[in-house]
């Protein structure tokens, strides 16, 4: 199914919502709570699918929303549509501050792969799967790796990071990242989990047991701020238990 065509907005600096601005029967898709705002003529309905494959049966929708719900999102997305005779606008924001990332599907060869809670919104069309990590690593120490979301199509999606934003152009090149701060990644990417140092650094160093690792040729986005370790910093424990480090239990716990 060829996506809508939808126009947009960034609004905001450190705290951002996208403002999308639909023609009539024009579709955004979107993660259930994600609406700020929409303007008169704009009708919004809970559905079990994305829509990208219309002739999908209930039994077809009732997987992929049981697929969706194990990475923790709920099963229902939003399907905002321009009901009225002009353009109407609608807007979304994530729960906590970051920035929102526009991406053009279509220069992505068509699929690009997302942290688990980093979906936002998308032009309907766009297809909203689950992607298992394919290294046993990863699944085991990974946490945030484990499953990940694949959106598919040749349209507009926006992804949500927390805190700054840092685009990487990997040349057959290796990085390693806090296993939280992976925002998004193209395919042709390989993404593991492993060891992040020495056993000294592992249980001393605050940095946690496991890094993850990006290998090969494509772009990747980094978030400076992932939830976990906003949550971590307003937890009254949070600032101390990083700083000492020096327990492995806390280590797995990151």
């Amino acid at each position: 199914m060829k996506s809508h065509e939808i126009d947009y907005k960034i609004m905001g600096e450190s705290i951002q919502l996208v403002e999308v601005e639909l023609d009539p029967s024009e579709t955004v898709i979107a993660e259930a709570g994600a609406m700020v705002y929409m303007e008169d003529g704009i009708t919004y309905e809970a559905k079990l699918g994305d829509g990208s494959e219309p002739n999908a049966g209930f039994f077809g929708k009732l997987l992929s929303a049981g697929a969706r719900a194990l990475t923790g999102e709920s099963i229902f997305m939003t399907h905002f549509t321009n009901q009225g005779y002009g353009k109407r606008k609608v807007a979304f924001a994530a729960p906590y501050p970051g920035t929102v990332l526009p991406i053009d599907l279509n220069k992505m060869g068509g699929t690009l792969i997302v942290q688990k809670d980093g979906f936002l919104c998308a032009a309907m069309g766009t297809k909203v799967s689950i992607q298992f990590n394919r290294k046993l690593g990863a699944g085991l120490v990974g946490g945030e790796g484990f499953i990940l979301q694949r959106l598919e199509g040749d349209g507009l999606a926006f992804v949500h990071a927390g805190g700054t934003v840092v685009e990487r152009y990997l040349n057959n090149e290796t990085l390693r990242i806090d296993t939280g701060c992976i925002v998004a990644f193209e395919p042709a990417i390989d993404f593991d989990v492993e060891a992040s140092g020495s056993l000294k650094s592992m249980v001393f160093g605050g940095e946690g047991l496991f890094l993850a690792t990006l290998r090969g040729t494509g772009r990747v986005w980094l978030q400076s701020m992932p939830i976990r370790k906003l949550v971590q910093a307003l937890s009254p424990y949070g600032r101390n238990s990083r700083k000492e480090g020096s327990s492995i239990l806390g280590g797995f716990l990151e």
